[in-house]
């Protein structure tokens, strides 16, 4: 089995090299961000592709956005993310689609060298992986409103947002910055799981969600 990693924690990339390699794997390449290991893919076509979630340059979902170019372009090449934390909306993204292939674990996994190299082996031979955690919240998020995650500052941004007011009239009503604003309603739109559009029809997704509409 031929495997690449993504991976910009130095420490966590040479621990996991090291697993996979004592493990029988074939460690190809090996990087710290992205777009490189969409790179080292096309390359190396390898069997399985280790990605953190989180990478530069902007450390929020560079991984995820690789994982599902990865298995859209390169569908025989498994995929395994690895988390310091559930990231329920973007682990719902990769899951409406095909699990087989497919793992979501969290990095406190790997630890555990031999429950986490059953995990690979088992996504590298395709079939599905997934953190006990991440099914346990997404399991409870099917209970529960999405505005219920919102916290009260950000229901009353968007109290505001249905009442037509506009970036600079909600800081104004509420006494803090437009960016502050601006940060709120990032928030906002992706705690409802809205989908991607543009920014001012996600604002009336958003509203019509509050109104109990959509």
């Amino acid at each position: 089995m031929r495997a690449v990693i993504a991976e910009d924690s130095v420490l966590l990339r040479v621990g996991l090299v090291k697993v996979l390699e004592a493990a029988g794997f074939e460690v190809v390449a090996e990087t710290g961000d992205a777009e490189s290991v969409l790179a080292a893919v096309e390359e190396h076509r390898p069997d399985l592709a280790v990605l953190d979630v989180r990478m530069p340059p902007s450390f929020t979902d560079e991984g995820v956005r690789a994982a599902l170019a990865l298995r859209a372009q390169w569908p025989d090449t498994a995929v395994l993310l690895l988390s310091q934390y559930v990231e329920e909306r973007y682990a719902t993204d990769l899951l409406t689609g095909d699990t087989a292939g497919f793992g979501y674990l969290l990095k406190q996994r790997v630890a555990d060298v031999a429950e986490f190299i059953e995990a690979v082996r088992r996504v590298a031979a395709g079939g599905t992986a997934l953190d006990p955690q991440v099914v346990s919240q997404l399991l409870m998020r099917r209970h529960r409103d999405p505005l219920e995650r919102l916290t009260a500052r950000e229901r009353e941004v968007l109290a505001s947002m249905a009442e037509g007011r506009s970036n600079a009239g909600i800081a104004e009503q509420l006494v803090i910055s437009e960016s502050a604003v601006a940060k709120h309603i990032n928030n906002i739109l992706a705690k409802l799981d809205l989908p991607k559009a543009d920014a001012d029809h996600r604002r009336v997704l958003a509203v019509l969600r509050f109104l109990g509409v959509s």
